[in-house]
């Protein structure tokens, strides 16, 4: 257990926040469409967004630190275990973002009321967010998914399609880093090049995202506000979309190492 270092389950800890924060992004729509603002959500979704991601991009050089410190025997398998490790903490991420869904739904219903009223002042937003009023409010508000949550989910209900590219651009997102770092340990003489190949792969990933995913669920929100759309089928999308981003974060665990190669292999074309 050597690869297990201190500087792992830094790393991880942060993967694992940021993870539970892009899962909880999606309970914005459900709040929005509960309290009929969803362009005040999607604002509030936005900003989760970016904080998301610049959070992501904070952690990666950390994670292109274990390459640089990894020992010169057996180099290959000690950095794999310490990136499987990391996938692995986007998984338990994702399931804490799953578990806080519906605390989170709640407040943010809230949080999109305050944003409105306060006329779209996100600064406002944030002092009362981390009022202590508010947390306590919070901690009152806190439950967790029982089957009652559950209740009136159909898997007629799910689009399948969606349900797939979802998992598999959460695949991506979740390794592009990581394949392309290990890809420089493949292909040491085009190192750079594997790098910077990270940058490509979350780029398309979440191109994919913007394309395929968030246009219907986009949809399916102002149906509701509408009185188009049914408010039961918007949350059995919802939940299908984290359960497959759970699937996801699995599906990285199998194509981490592909991935790696895919790169390694393709970085012969630039050079």
């Amino acid at each position: 257990m050597d690869f297990l270092t201190e500087k792992v389950m830094y790393i991880s800890l942060f993967i694992l926040i940021i993870h539970t924060i892009e899962t909880l992004a999606y309970a914005v729509r459900l709040s929005g469409a509960r309290v009929g603002l969803i362009a005040s959500a999607l604002s509030l979704f936005n900003l989760i967004v970016i904080v998301s991601r610049m959070a992501n991009m904070m952690q990666q050089p950390f994670t292109g630190s274990l390459v640089d410190s990894a020992p010169s025997s057996n180099t290959l398998a000690f950095v794999e275990s310490q990136y499987r490790v990391i996938i692995g903490a986007s998984t338990i991420g994702t399931l804490v973002g799953i578990v806080l869904l519906p605390t989170f739904i709640a407040l943010f219903s809230r949080a999109i009321i305050h944003l409105s009223k306060k006329g779209g002042s996100i600064p406002s937003l944030l002092k009362t967010l981390f009022s202590l009023e508010y947390i306590k409010r919070g901690l009152n508000q806190m439950h967790f998914p029982n089957r009652t949550y559950l209740q009136g989910i159909s898997l007629n209900d799910i689009p399948k399609r969606l349900f797939l590219i979802n998992m598999v651009v959460t695949a991506i997102y979740t390794i592009g880093v990581l394949s392309a770092l290990y890809a420089a340990l493949l292909a040491p003489e085009r190192s750079s090049t594997a790098i910077m190949a990270s940058g490509l792969i979350n780029g398309i990933a979440t191109i994919l995202l913007v394309v395929f995913v968030d246009p219907k669920i986009s949809v399916m929100a102002d149906n509701v506000i509408n009185k188009r759309g049914d408010y039961s089928k918007l949350k059995n999308v919802s939940l299908m979309m984290v359960t497959s981003r759970l699937l996801g974060t699995l599906l990285a665990q199998i194509l981490f190492i592909p991935g790696a190669k895919y790169i390694a292999w393709f970085t012969k074309f630039i050079v």
